[in-house]
């Protein structure tokens, strides 16, 4: 049975966790602003000074696979539209390099600004990590969920949580941090250049 998060709290994964599903879901108030959310998710492979180190480390939407395989996006939805997963990313700890230290998976809106588009129209949002036994298995066993329960009434971006290691075990911390600025204004703050 999966772990229920709140906000701030950090739990261990699974030790035997070889390959996570990590699955964000959304739903969207009424709005009338006549176009779709279309809302990204996107993990960022950071060092021990919280940086990425290649541009490669930052998997989102135009650049689907991490360096050495370590992290999959599993493809763009541009809608949200349907039940479970909106977007899915795999992350494959075998294959994370040693001088990874952290994964923080994040969810912008595409093109926020000129939609007039913020995540205080955004309902019903989780996180949720799951241990699969190959990158085929679309819903493996959950491990732990976090719902974002919190109002972000301005914010384009969220920083959703992150995936650390600390004395060789890898933990989840459940962030649920907002940014102004969208996706690039998380690009940046991640030492990359758009």
């Amino acid at each position: 049975m999966a772990v229920n998060l709140q906000k701030g709290q950090r739990v261990s994964l699974d030790n035997s966790m070889k390959l996570a599903l990590v699955g964000l879901g959304w739903d969207t108030n009424r709005y009338d602003g006549g176009f779709d959310f279309d809302l990204d998710a996107s993990a960022f492979l950071l060092g021990a000074n919280g940086m990425c180190m290649r541009d490669e480390d930052f998997v989102f939407y135009n650049n689907l696979n991490g360096r050495d395989g370590a992290v999959v996006h599993q493809g763009d939805n541009l809608t949200g539209e349907g039940e479970g997963d909106d977007e899915v990313i795999i992350i494959d700890f075998s294959k994370v390099p040693d001088e990874i230290q952290k994964i923080a998976i994040c969810v912008t809106i595409h093109d926020a600004v000129a939609r007039r588009q913020n995540f205080g129209q955004v309902s019903n949002a989780y996180i949720r990590v799951a241990k699969i036994e190959n990158e085929f298995d679309t819903i493996g066993v959950d491990q732990l969920r976090f719902d974002l329960e919190e109002e972000f009434s301005i914010e384009t971006a969220l920083v959703v949580c992150e995936i650390y290691k600390k004395n060789g075990e890898w933990k989840f911390n459940a962030v649920a941090s907002g940014f102004q600025g969208g996706l690039e204004a998380l690009v940046r703050n991640y030492g990359l250049n758009c």
